[in-house]
């Protein structure tokens, strides 16, 4: 209890999956959570579940290809709360699971409009306040095939592996600033993305699923908590000297 007490967070993509048990996991440990999204009701689900066990929370919808809506919630959320401690830069798609030469440019922009615009967007908008006040916390969730390359899902993979640079850049730039900048990189973690994603799959879903795990050296796939504790890390004190890293949570999938 208590490791990020009085701290503000936001939450991109706050109301399923990894960013919803990130929300009650930062809430529990002291920080108030802005949770943001696109799906409003489930948002406000994890938002009132946080206030029922005693935490600090608020909703707010986001979009976070829209450049005008991020300026709009960030600025309502600064001023409730007078400040930004932490950005966890989660919200993102998969896209269209075909190869580059069958894929449109449509769908492959999509991807890059969520998954690296919406971090960079998120990003510049915080950084004035956390430059002003000489400290800030950014958090980027990129993937494993941000360091690794498969066979599938082309604009998923370009994106996070975007995004992982993207945080070194933001790391080296910022530390003048006392501003920590990492990125996450989960394994396969059964969210409801993870699912979805399976299901374009075909085929019986606990075969694919069995299958997935099976990927991973310790024989099993993720928990979204997992990749919370690690976030908690990244945004605590105990992690006062970690920037520009990269955090695996993988269950050994990238250590073949």
């Amino acid at each position: 209890m208590g490791r990020i007490d009085n701290t503000v967070v936001v939450v991109t993509g706050g109301a399923k999956g990894i960013g919803r048990v990130t929300c009650e996991l930062l809430a529990s440990e002291g920080a108030t959570v802005a949770l943001t999204d696109i799906d409003d009701s489930a948002g406000d689900q994890v938002v009132a579940g946080i206030r029922a066990q005693g935490g600090k929370a608020a909703y707010w919808h986001l979009d976070v290809a829209s450049e005008g809506e991020i300026a709009k919630v960030f600025t309502a959320i600064e001023q409730q709360w007078s400040r930004i401690d932490v950005l966890v830069n989660n919200a993102g798609i998969v896209g269209a699971d075909k190869p580059t030469h069958a894929l449109t440019l449509a769908e492959f922009r999509r991807v890059l409009e969520v998954d690296v615009l919406g971090v960079f967007l998120c990003t510049r908008q915080v950084l004035p306040g956390m430059r002003a006040r000489r400290g800030g916390s950014i958090i980027n969730l990129s993937s494993i095939y941000g360091l690794v390359g498969a066979a599938d899902i082309p604009p998923y993979h370009a994106a996070k592996g975007a995004v992982r640079l993207m945080s070194k850049t933001d790391a080296l730039t910022y530390a003048k600033d006392n501003i920590r900048v990492n990125s996450v990189h989960p394994g396969f973690i059964w969210t409801p993305m993870v699912s979805g994603f399976a299901a374009t799959k075909g085929g019986d879903p606990d075969t694919v699923r069995a299958g997935l795990a099976a990927l991973h050296p310790l024989g099993h796939l993720g928990e979204a908590i997992d990749v919370a504790y690690g976030i908690l890390y990244l945004a605590s004190a105990e992690a006062k000297f970690v920037t520009g890293s990269e955090l695996v949570i993988d269950g050994g999938y990238t250590a073949r």
